[in-house]
């Protein structure tokens, strides 16, 4: 069965850093990426990672934030700097078993199939 748990979200003043983490099951996913869900919005896409190390960000969070994966624990990271107000959100761990290049947008939330519960993250100006 497949399990996605999120972890490291919290509150932290704009400019500070949180590290999240996602735990997979043992299955092995090709490509995992993070969601957002900021209160009355849409989910969105915020990076992504193919298992080779190819990433695709959303411009918002461009040169700020960093995706990173473990392939042998299957758990996905997304260090957050410089966090914004707009940033607070809950975020969301998603996967899926094929792979990169089969992907016609790495951050389309109908791309990924399996999803955890999510960590909220909140910023304060």
């Amino acid at each position: 069965q497949v399990h996605l748990v999120e972890s490291g979200g919290g509150s932290v003043q704009a400019g500070g850093s949180l590290r999240l983490v996602c735990e997979g099951s043992t299955y092995t996913f090709e490509c995992m990426a993070w969601f957002r869900q900021a209160s009355g919005k849409e989910r969105e896409g915020v990076a992504a990672i193919g298992t080779l190390g190819t990433t695709s960000y959303a411009d918002s969070v461009k040169e700020r934030f960093t995706i990173s994966k473990d392939n042998g624990k299957n758990t996905l990271y997304l260090q957050m700097n410089r966090l914004k107000p707009e940033d607070s959100a809950m975020y969301y761990c998603a996967a899926r078993f094929a792979g990169w290049g089969d992907l016609n947008s790495p951050l389309a939330r109908n791309e990924y199939g399996y999803w955890g519960r999510g960590t909220h993250v909140t910023v304060s100006s």
